[in-house]
């Protein structure tokens, strides 16, 4: 039985998540059933759209800050998913806020740290490997990258495709992030200038991660993706 301040923290990679144990309503239904009962309050909730590929995670830095502010518990559904990203650790760490993960309650501080130091050497030893095998080809006279006069035409068409298919899913999953808000301020009968405003005045962040920065355009826009037809 769960008391006291939460402030939940998702982490997904695109709405194609949705389907699978990883998606966000899943991360989401599993904070839900962890804090059923009790004396609780649900703060806040972050949701991470990464790539894979940076380290930046501008939400995180927010949520923990924000738990440092009240005095919430930093709540995570999946540490198994962020355990292995040394990132996440040493961010969580150096925080020194309070933290339960959902799939794994009985985690302390000393189990991240041991998590963390595990995902680092891994990492080192991968690097390694990849290093050893690089020169174990270079040395059979394997010519080693990738020359862009090899990239067909048709290979650049796909490769941009696919960047575009994922910033449009990224897009979407942070519409639907803000939809409930949104639809708060619809429903009290505010228009575009207004919502804008009232999102400013709460400190949403944008698409970019920033604060104060909405404008009726980008409010709008946000509208079009979740509901996916013009107004």
């Amino acid at each position: 039985m769960a008391n006291g301040k939460y402030i939940s923290y998702i982490r997904v990679s695109t709405l194609r998540q949705g389907a699978s144990g990883l998606g966000l309503e899943a991360q989401q239904k599993a904070i839900k059933d962890y804090l059923n009962g009790g004396s609780w309050e649900l703060l806040e909730e972050f949701v991470e759209i990464e790539s894979g590929k940076k380290n930046d995670r501008p939400k995180l830095a927010v949520a923990l800050q924000l738990c440092s502010m009240t005095g919430a518990t930093l709540i995570i559904a999946k540490l198994d998913r962020l355990a292995r990203n040394v990132a996440f650790i040493s961010r969580l760490m150096d925080s020194g806020v309070d933290f339960v993960a959902v799939d794994f309650p009985q985690a302390n501080r000393l189990t991240v740290h041991i998590l963390a130091a595990v995902a680092e050497h891994e990492g080192k030893m991968i690097s390694e490997r990849v290093r050893l095998a690089l020169t174990a080809a270079k040395a059979r006279g394997t010519k080693l990258g990738s020359p862009k006069s090899n990239l067909t035409a048709e290979s650049k068409a796909l490769g941009s495709k696919k960047g575009n298919i994922a910033k449009a899913e990224q897009a979407d999953m942070f519409a639907l992030k803000v939809k409930p808000r949104i639809e708060q301020y619809v429903s009290e009968g505010q228009n575009l200038s207004q919502i804008a405003n009232s999102l400013n005045d709460t400190n949403i962040l944008t698409a970019r991660g920033k604060t104060g920065a909405w404008t009726p355009q980008a409010v709008k826009n946000a509208i079009i993706r979740y509901k996916g037809v013009n107004i």
